[in-house]
């Protein structure tokens, strides 16, 4: 962190020397943002490795079109099929590789991702989607419903001096009546 504030400083230094009239305000400098977008797989069918449902498939189009203009530079899933199945039409859309992450790893992950910037989306499971949010500072809010919770989505912001930003959204159709719950 220290390192691309030091560069920031000395790029700004560079470019107010050799401006020789003045300019408008520049935009904000997004390089050292990163914006990451975190849930759990869709609805899933049973068994020991399953896809999604038709329900499932539905929710992974509905998260490629809710990240359609989110700038997404980077998609993770666990090594699951109902992880690698919600993450593919966002990644068919931006034309991005899908990356895999070991869930077992998450401290390790989730300081990589504080570590680089970038817009990434990260697909995981009930049991670590809010795990890895709290591990990046957010607010993981009460635990998902491994039963019934598959619409949350963990929208969170961290700026290029470390301060943290979430917030809660949903997306796709409800799973579930939940209080508050928003589209």
């Amino acid at each position: 962190m220290i390192r691309r504030r030091v560069l920031g400083l000395l790029a700004a230094a560079c470019l107010t020397a050799c401006a020789s009239a003045p300019a408008p305000a520049p935009e904000p400098d997004v390089a050292g943002i990163t914006r990451l977008f975190l849930v759990r797989h869709g609805e899933k069918e049973a068994g020991s490795d399953p896809g999604l449902t038709p329900a499932g498939a539905a929710r992974a189009d509905a998260l490629a079109a809710r990240l359609r203009d989110a700038g997404v530079t980077e998609i993770w899933s666990t090594r699951t099929r109902r992880t690698e199945q919600t993450a593919a039409p966002t990644a068919a859309q931006t034309g991005l590789v899908l990356q895999t992450y070991d869930a077992s790893t998450l401290p390790a992950f989730a300081s990589w991702l504080l570590d680089t910037p970038g817009v990434k989306l990260v697909v995981g499971h009930s049991n670590t989607t809010d795990a890895l949010a709290a591990l990046l500072g957010a607010d993981p809010g009460p635990a998902i419903d491994e039963a019934a919770e598959f619409d949350r989505l963990y929208v969170i912001d961290i700026d290029a001096g470390g301060i943290v930003r979430s917030r809660i959204e949903r997306y796709g159709a409800p799973s579930k009546a939940l209080p508050g719950a928003s589209q």
